[in-house]
């Protein structure tokens, strides 16, 4: 297999991938590549939910919620655009079989977390993110005309000219190919593999950051990484277990080794991680105390059943006793610049979800919009697309020829080629 042909291409299996695939002309042939299964996509991991506008007299708390979380550093059209279309994207949620918690009257009903004034995130238990992922996941894979690929990892895009023309892979066999496209879409996650301890997939390492660093495609907020304020403190390796903020929104506290409150609950994560930060250093103490006991074991054992469950498997059970938490990296804010419809600085080429930077999150994110951002400029991407002409370069198989050779001299030092062009990013930004 020395080259495949498509119309898009998009990198990543996440909510934005599933829901930018869906949104494109059923008439184009379309190539989604996840870098691992399916499964091992940080859309998964969301526990919390994703906010909504409830209605029209929501709107200016939503917006300003939002910017005063990012430090007024957020581009105010996207988080706009963002805010007005969140009905309509969960109307698609729930045509594709997502499952809200409801009233018994069958409203919709919310829940808050640090940071909203209101309650207006809707959530399934507290494994949202998989509820959605895998019910558009589902529906990408009923479609005839979207071939899906795990294990294929992007090496590299092939462009000529700043237009991107497709995109150089590796197979699980470690198979090297091309896959020529009109128009390439990345989604592929954030930065969390390149820490020792996160919440992320360690397979997400930036590779997208990466290459548009190296082809000089402009990026934007390198350097703003989220710490999560609370994951589960464990002495063991691996990705750290999160214990969601809308924990802390229904009523759960906080606690020093003196067994006090030391903040507020619902501050911004930046400014909640401080606060822990502080209280460790005090009590020289690895983690701080996170009390769910208060929240009784109806709302722990049917608001959060996973997260029960995992503290039950790591020796703790939160309906009797306090858990230890720790922060821990979760988020990326930065990313490959792109405008309002998800578009890059180079030509024919898109970037959605956590891969990009439009601005919404400014400096820091608001609780439970990584989803809905997600989603809402994904689509966005998909519809631009549609309503551009395809493209066959001549030129391809010469620029993929010339590609070929360079990987062959420098594939076994890309991975770590590509970490250190993104952490020297984050540096020079800092």
């Amino acid at each position: 297999m020395e080259k495949l042909n498509c119309d898009v291409v998009i990198v990543g299996c996440g909510v934005s991938g599933c829901f930018a695939a869906l949104h494109l002309c059923e008439k184009y042939k379309v190539i989604m590549l996840s870098k691992a299964s399916f499964e091992e996509s940080d859309s998964y991991l969301a526990q919390g939910g994703i906010c909504c506008l409830k209605n029209e007299d929501d709107y200016e708390s939503f917006y300003r919620d939002t910017m005063k979380a990012g430090h007024h550093e957020n581009r105010a059209e996207s988080v706009e655009i963002m805010i007005k279309s969140s009905p309509e994207i969960i109307d698609e949620l729930v045509s594709y079989g997502v499952d809200f918690e409801r009233n018994a009257d069958g409203s919709f009903k919310y829940t808050r977390e640090g940071a909203h004034e209101f309650a207006r995130i809707l959530f399934h238990k507290d494994i949202t993110g998989k509820e959605i992922t895998r019910n558009l996941l589902s529906a990408v894979q009923k479609q005839s005309n979207i071939t899906l690929m795990e294990y294929t990892t992007m090496l590299d895009i092939i462009e000529k000219d700043n237009t991107c023309l497709g995109i150089a892979c590796k197979d699980q066999a470690g198979n090297v190919f091309a896959i020529e496209a009109s128009y390439t879409l990345l989604a592929s996650g954030g930065i969390g593999g390149l820490y020792p301890h996160s919440t992320n997939f360690p397979c997400l390492t930036g590779d997208a950051v990466a290459i548009a660093l190296k082809h000089g495609i402009e990026v934007e907020n390198v350097d703003y990484v989220q710490i999560h304020p609370t994951t589960l403190y464990t002495k063991e390796a691996g990705r750290s277990f999160l214990i969601s903020e809308s924990v802390r929104g229904e009523g759960a506290l906080l606690r020093g080794a003196d067994g006090n409150r030391f903040a507020s609950e619902v501050l911004p994560r930046d400014l909640m991680t401080a606060k822990i930060h502080e209280q460790m250093e005090k009590d020289d103490t690895p983690y701080v105390w996170l009390d769910m006991t208060v929240l009784g074991e109806d709302v722990i054992r049917n608001h959060f059943p996973n997260i029960y469950q995992r503290c039950l498997e790591e020796g703790y059970d939160a309906i009797h006793e306090w858990i230890p938490v720790v922060p821990a990296q979760h988020y990326f804010m930065g990313g490959v610049h792109v405008n309002r419809n998800s578009k890059t600085t180079m030509d024919r080429l898109y970037a959605a979800g956590e891969t990009s930077c439009n601005g919404v999150h400014g400096r820091n994110r608001l609780a439970s919009n990584s989803l809905l951002e997600s989603l809402v400029f994904a689509k966005r991407a998909a519809l631009e697309i549609n309503a551009l002409p395809l493209h066959s370069d001549a030129s391809f198989d010469e620029v993929w020829q010339e590609k070929k050779m360079e990987l062959k001299k420098d594939q076994d030092r890309l991975v770590e080629e590509y970490k250190d062009l993104v952490w020297k990013e984050i540096r020079k930004e800092r």
